[in-house]
């Protein structure tokens, strides 16, 4: 037994943190309840916390914390008294023999995502639930990918929550013709949970770096079962293309490395030629979409490591296309970051201040960064040392904070 295994604590919360969302999945899969599965499943991690110490670590920890929130879902429903069909269901539960197999679980996840994206839900919290309920952020990660406040995101979800209980929205797998009005919500917390864990390139924090890789299993899982859908397809490819660059985001020391400087020699050949395969494919079928947008710039940012240099031309008009699709302040900064590749940084320094009024960006790393760089290469050092501070106080990656750091320090000296 390793030592992480021998402490019955670190087991019990290595085991939650890995599985969290496989548990839940399974846990509500038949009761159609998502908030009691995540009560039963945090009372099993608290008796485990009292009864490991004791009995010793069990050599399956996940089907140990399946096996007691069940229980506490079945004991939960008799004292409730609920109602007999959803007691069937809860019943059910205890006679899936197979249900604790690694090889069932990833599936079953994929099927309680396509239920968190009910047409009966609001649109704009289904993504939101699927990572609380199956990938496992909290509502300040949620709320960070949506530029919404914590507190906002932590209700949208209860409320969201609730109206599953009561409406009894089924978790199962729904017809194959209804899962592409469903699929746009899917897509977009897969894209989520990988970018956060992208975030974490050198691995400093296991279960966010895991993150990258679950969400390029979930997306080939996606392209899959939907290979006739050009969307899921775009998604596969962007991911992989931005995977491909994991190996030069960092130096042999640890230091960050922007895009434009990294050696293209360490980008991975055979993701990239995997990508533009599959952006091809999606491109032939004629319906052009958000995703497919994003690689195709990310295309053309892999193109350097032929041409030797980055076509910012293509990249503005791509990134003009994506913001005619979403609107997004996001998108908004990165096209104003790539004209000014193409066009100057006072003429990207002005699309920056229209995005000032935005409430959103006020804690938004990227947009103090984009900024503080506009405002050194037209020379208001001034304003390029207060967006600099900002920037680092908002950064959270400590070699990307170092990177900043030497920037405006390079910035104060000159």
């Amino acid at each position: 037994m390793t030592a992480a295994l021998a402490d019955p604590r670190r087991a019990a919360e290595a085991a939650a943190r890995r599985s969290y969302g496989k548990l839940v999945a399974l846990l509500a899969a038949r009761g159609r309840d998502i908030a009691a599965a995540e009560d039963a499943l945090a009372e099993a991690f608290a008796a485990a916390l009292g009864d490991w110490p004791k009995s010793g670590v069990p050599d399956n920890p996940e089907a140990w914390l399946l096996a007691v929130a069940r229980r506490r879902l079945i004991d939960g429903a008799r004292r409730r008294k609920t109602r007999d069909e959803a007691s069937d269901h809860l019943v059910l539960l205890m006679q899936e023999a197979g249900d604790d197999q690694e090889a069932d679980i990833p599936d079953r996840r994929l099927w309680l995502m396509f239920a968190c994206a009910h047409p009966a839900l609001d649109p704009s919290i289904r993504s939101a639930l699927i990572l609380q309920t199956l990938l496992g952020f909290d509502a300040v990660a949620i709320g960070s990918v949506f530029l919404v406040q914590p507190a906002t995101m932590g209700q949208r979800l209860v409320r969201a929550k609730q109206k599953i209980a009561q409406a009894g929205i089924p978790f199962e797998l729904p017809p194959k013709e209804d899962l592409p009005e469903r699929l746009d919500a899917v897509l977009e917390a897969v894209y989520s949970a990988f970018a956060r864990g992208w975030s974490d390139p050198a691995g400093a924090h296991a279960r966010i770096s895991e993150l990258a890789a679950e969400g390029v299993w979930l997306g080939r899982l996606i392209a899959h079962l939907m290979p006739g859908e050009p969307e899921a397809l775009g998604l596969l490819a962007l991911m992989l293309h931005l995977e491909a660059r994991r190996g030069a985001r960092r130096s042999a020391d640890g230091a960050y490395i922007a895009l434009s400087a990294q050696d293209t020699a360490l980008w991975d050949q055979a993701l990239i030629d995997e990508a533009e395969a599959l952006l091809y494919r999606a491109a032939k079928m004629t319906r052009p979409g958000r995703y497919q947008t994003e690689a195709a710039i990310q295309s053309a940012h892999a193109a350097r490591r032929l041409t030797g240099k980055t076509d910012w031309q293509a990249i503005a008009a791509l990134y003009d296309v994506l913001w005619a699709m979403t609107g997004s302040p996001v998108v908004a900064i990165n096209r104003a970051m790539a004209r000014a590749e193409t066009s100057g940084p006072a003429v990207a320094l002005v699309e920056l201040d229209a995005l000032a009024t935005d409430s959103r960006l006020a804690t938004y790393q990227p947009y103090w960064a984009g900024r503080a760089d506009l405002c050194q290469r037209v020379g208001d050092q001034a304003a390029a040392r207060d967006a600099y501070g900002r920037a680092i106080g908002l950064e959270h990656d400590p070699a990307v904070r170092r990177f900043l750091q030497d920037r405006l320090a390079k910035l104060a000296v000159s």
